[in-house]
């Protein structure tokens, strides 16, 4: 039995592919992971891959994987029919691999081995590899959230928003875009930037340098060790988790966001018009304030009360 180790990238349903109980976990989006670029070549005996959706960022991952892989190692790569599946033997076929190709629930499996010889792994890689946005002036990836853009809605919020001082947070940072703008001209408050995708915080590190400002690679959701006492907040908050629409995310990101403030700390937050953020909103906040509402986004400045309220002493009714 080979003495390397076996890996898997992302969450793989136990009826899809039964995980090794031993692998080593290597998506940039499992916070405390190996990171599959960063593994060496020929260092894994066998890697089992939930392949992503969009086809730059896939096809960098299998190639990553191949290239991590010992000649004659194993690699299993899956994912829906909808989401790419139908594509991932092909695109193994063409790096040199010779395919097995099985179906379950609705997903396409591929069993193939690393060639001696794996061809056309470095063109791939370099495609998804980190690049400057010559029009943002911005460092993306491809796989990142409008990776190669600027979504409307932080742009909304870029337009509207305040001057801060003191310290806080950009949750859910992506590539910075946000932080930037807080931190731009000569007054440049401390930040902490956080996300989930350690490759959005490698970005957003060249896109806000500076020595105010420190990474945190976490789930806002379940951290524990996010900052506290802050002065303000920006966000634009996720809604879909794994392609579906989940508006328990943003309302998540709220609730964390209200206890990372200090009392009078600010939150300024953008969301698609549609979701109800402002029912999760003004339980925690003494301020909500509707800022913008335009291209089918709005902006909210919500404010902490300055002083914990006092709870009014109770009153005996005599009988």
């Amino acid at each position: 039995m080979s003495s390397l180790p076996y890996a898997v990238y992302g969450s793989v349903p136990r009826d899809i592919i039964e995980v090794p109980a031993d692998s080593v976990q290597c998506s940039p989006q499992v916070p405390g992971a190996s990171v599959l670029a960063d593994m060496a070549p020929a260092s894994c005996a066998q890697i089992i891959v939930h392949a992503p959706p969009s086809t730059i960022e896939r096809r960098t991952v299998l190639a990553l994987a191949l290239r991590a892989l010992t000649p004659g190692g194993t690699l299993l790569a899956f994912a829906a029919n909808t989401k790419g599946g139908t594509r991932i033997a092909d695109e193994l076929t063409a790096f040199g691999c010779v395919v097995d190709v099985s179906h379950k629930r609705r997903n396409q499996i591929i069993h193939t081995k690393r060639p001696a010889t794996a061809t056309g792994l470095d063109d791939a890689i370099a495609a998804g590899s980190p690049q400057l946005l010559a029009g943002l002036g911005l460092w993306s990836q491809p796989g990142l959230f409008n990776w190669d853009r600027i979504d409307p809605g932080s742009q909304l919020l870029l337009d509207h928003l305040p001057q801060f001082d003191g310290h806080g947070a950009d949750l859910g940072c992506g590539i910075g875009v946000l932080a930037r703008a807080v931190r731009h001209g000569t007054d440049q408050p401390r930040m902490t930037l956080i996300d989930i995708d350690q490759r959005a915080l490698a970005m957003a590190r060249r896109n806000v340098p500076g020595d105010g400002v420190t990474t945190l690679w976490a789930d806002v959701r379940t951290a524990r060790d996010l900052p506290t006492a802050l002065d303000f907040i920006v966000t634009n908050p996720p809604f879909h988790d794994a392609g579906e629409e989940d508006k328990a995310l943003g309302q998540a990101f709220i609730s964390k966001a209200a206890g990372m403030l200090k009392p009078d700390g600010a939150l300024w937050l953008t969301a698609n018009r549609h979701l109800p953020y402002e029912a999760t909103l003004k339980p925690l906040f003494e301020t909500v304030e509707p800022i913008a509402d335009a291209h089918g986004f709005k902006i909210y400045a919500a404010r902490k009360a300055s002083t914990t309220a006092r709870k009014a002493p109770a009153v005996k009714v005599r009988k």
